[in-house]
């Protein structure tokens, strides 16, 4: 008897670690910047909208982790580097622990995305669709699967790689879902050039989706 209870207690302890993490107790692992950096798509390249994820984390309480903007680049020849490459695997959950996607592919063809769970990193909702100021499109410069495109998939879809302010335009998502018949979170369509109001003539305000990518 005392044998059958020790193996019982061991199989509720396994249970019980195994058990799902309930909504609000996981760590913040994705979050739509409250703002943009001010200067269109101009970002300093990757390494500076990856360092406004980590400001915009921090200043929120996030610590320890190691932040990417979800955003690809192109390059000439082949294919440029992928967000999806960028951001780790998952699971991510926003600042309310709900949970956004527990892998790749679920972010990229199921996620739980929409204007109610895409929060900035303090919780709030983005203004979107059918709001004044409407911030609905999010840079990524990315493929509805997260990739780059490839040189023959013609015109620039990263405002020059993240550094142009004027020439160019930017491949964008929208983070509630509607807009133009559009449903797609990470490529619903260009932007009209990469200036601050470039961004916003088209409903965006140069804001980032982040993932932490530990």
């Amino acid at each position: 008897m005392k044998r059958l209870g020790i193996l019982a207690s061991a199989a509720l302890m396994l249970a019980l670690n195994a058990a799902p993490v309930s909504a609000g107790d996981a760590p913040m692992g994705f979050f739509i910047t409250s703002v943009g950096i001010g200067n269109g798509a101009n970002l300093g390249g990757l390494a500076g909208g990856d360092a406004h994820c980590t400001k915009l984390a921090e200043a929120a309480g996030s610590t320890g982790r190691t932040w990417r903007a979800y955003l690809s680049t192109q390059v000439e020849k082949g294919r440029g580097l992928s967000a999806r490459d960028r951001i780790g695997t998952g699971p991510w959950y926003n600042a309310r622990g709900e949970l956004i996607a527990v892998d790749l592919d679920q972010l990229h063809l199921n996620p739980n995305i929409v204007k109610r769970t895409a929060l900035d990193e303090n919780g709030n909702q983005v203004a979107g669709r059918g709001e004044k100021p409407n911030r609905h499109d999010i840079l990524t410069g990315s493929k509805n699967d997260g990739t780059a495109y490839f040189p023959w998939e013609k015109g620039d879809h990263t405002c020059s790689n993240w550094t142009s302010n004027g020439e160019g335009s930017a491949q964008v998502g929208h983070h509630d879902r509607h807009g133009g018949g559009n449903t797609s979170w990470n490529s619903a369509h260009g932007s009209r050039g990469c200036s601050q109001d470039n961004l916003v003539s088209t409903g965006g305000a140069g804001l980032l989706y982040c993932f932490a990518a530990d």
